[in-house]
């Protein structure tokens, strides 16, 4: 029997806000009934001559604001999968995510035509913008059913190249409902978005979760510190979610305030209601400044792109610092040790996870999806402890695996980049502990004999390669680096040379 065709969740609920504000935007207010007019106008766009997409990929590179949801919105009700590219990603990163995802479709907003239209021409891809894409004739759209692939995230992971995470409406859905629930969304709220919209902490969390319960979802094209407490002070903004690294600018920015400014800050964040830091550990040192500035105890909790929200703090109860606290609804966890088992209270064991949320697929790599699960349980590769009643996070499995300012990255892939530099015969690329970043993400080399090479050289020559946050910002040069038997570079090691050095 097929599964059963349905209007999607987060565009039933649209219906039922009407005229309520949905998006505020530099370039303007806009309700939840303009939204689903411009999403109807982008479906049409796309379904041309055919009345379904039928899971075809589509990229698209829109910052963020109301376009970015309406072009988002319309992909889905046109049936297909949406593939969001980082903004901030330069060509090399764009053609690999619309070449892996075999992205049938890419729609650019004009500030990035000329950075996009030259990838979509050289994979021979359709391409759109979307001055052109809101003023199409409405058509009739099709039903889906919640078992139809929604979207692909790329994420890193121990592989040296990003993998395509693929959720399901059915999946979204139990991500979005799950966080409505427990931290209490209701209409009423305001919440101010500042985080990249192609990461599950922005699309899900704070942008979906927001329109989902009918409130009003403020965004920003970038975060910038003065201008993020500026609207703590012109808004009535009710919720704010982000990363350590935004909470650790935003004390510094108060530091530097006067004390009547501070006063007014201080005053601003302590009338909202839900102040949320994940996507990367927040140090206990960030969590009592934030407290003692503003009233907030910040609510932690943890999660990955494969499984959405999997614990978190109570939004009502004691919020424990280094703590991310229980399952959420719906969400099975259970911590084993190396051979499967469980392991028994205050001992450290990987997180596994069962439930609705857990994503469908890495996107065409079977290997990758055989090694993930175990027994029907995902396999996260963190490690974690419960201890008096909530879980802490020991950290990854895998020294591979950088979480830097919110993001996660792999250390392999920027390996493979280092490599391509005509005076770097040998590299390791690893993570330090930083209280600003989390991590900062760090590179060993060996050079070719003869040459010398500075920091500022080597991020000015990777800007071109790779994303700002997966270039290193320390660097570490080397005769040799220690080998294994086997002649594994032994990144311990080199950790440990690193930290004394």
């Amino acid at each position: 029997m097929k599964p059963s065709a349905i209007e999607l969740p987060l565009i039933a609920q649209a219906r039922n806000h009407g005229d309520r504000v949905a998006i505020v935007a530099p370039d303007g207010t806009y309700t939840f009934r303009e939204l689903l007019a411009a999403s109807q106008s982008v479906a049409s766009a796309l379904l041309r001559d055919t009345v379904d997409l039928n899971e075809q990929r589509v990229a698209f590179l829109i910052p963020p604001g109301f376009q970015y949801v309406a072009v988002q919105w319309g992909i889905w009700r046109a049936g297909g999968l949406a593939v969001p590219v980082s903004v901030s990603h330069p060509p090399p990163e764009l053609e690999y995510v619309i070449a892996d995802a075999d992205a049938e479709l890419v729609i650019a907003h004009s500030e990035f035509a000329n950075l996009l239209r030259p990838v979509a021409e050289k994979l021979s891809r359709r391409f759109f913008l979307t001055t052109g894409i809101f003023s199409t004739k409405e058509t009739d759209l099709p039903r889906l059913a919640l078992s139809r692939r929604a979207m692909m995230l790329y994420t890193s992971g121990t592989t040296n190249r990003p993998k395509g995470v693929v959720t399901t409406h059915g999946n979204l859905h139990a991500q979005v409902s799950t966080l409505v629930s427990a931290w209490e969304w209701r209409a009423e709220d305001r919440a101010l978005l500042v985080l990249p919209l192609h990461h599950v902490h922005g699309i899900v969390n704070v942008l979906a979760c927001a329109l989902y319960a009918g409130a009003a979802c403020e965004v920003l094209p970038r975060f910038d510190a003065d201008a993020v407490w500026e609207k703590f002070l012109a808004g009535a903004f009710t919720v704010f979610m982000a990363v350590p690294t935004i909470y650790t600018k935003l004390i510094a920015a108060w530091e530097r305030a006067t004390v009547q400014e501070q006063r007014a800050m201080s005053n601003a964040c302590a009338k909202m209601r839900l102040m949320v830091s994940g996507s990367a550990a927040l140090p206990v040192r960030v969590l009592e400044k934030w407290q003692s500035l503003s009233g907030q105890i910040l609510l932690e909790r943890y999660g990955m792109t494969e499984t959405g929200m999997i614990l978190s703090n109570p939004l009502r109860g004691e919020r424990r610092p280094g703590f991310v606290g229980t399952p959420l609804p719906n969400v099975e966890v259970r911590l084993v040790d190396e051979q499967g088992h469980a392991v028994s209270e205050g001992q450290p064991g990987e997180v596994q996870v069962k439930g609705p949320s857990v994503f469908l697929e890495y996107w065409r790599k079977p290997e990758a999806m055989a090694t993930a699960f175990h027994d029907g349980w995902f396999c996260t590769g963190d490690i974690a402890a419960f201890e008096n009643g909530s879980y802490r996070i020991w950290g990854r499995r895998s020294i591979d695996i950088i979480k830097t300012g919110g993001y996660k990255v792999s250390a392999l892939e920027i390996e493979d980049v280092l490599r391509q530099h005509p005076e770097i015969a040998e590299c390791a690329v690893f993570g330090l502990d930083d209280a600003e970043w989390g991590e900062r993400v760090c590179a060993a080399l060996v050079l070719q004999e003869g040459n010398t090479m500075a920091l500022e050289n080597l991020r000015h020559w990777c800007v071109a390669r790779l994303a700002v946050y997966k270039i290193p910002t320390r660097l570490f040069l080397f005769e040799t680096l220690p080998r294994n038997a086997l002649g594994k570079i032994i990144k311990t090691e080199i950790k440990k040379l690193a930290l004394n050095s």
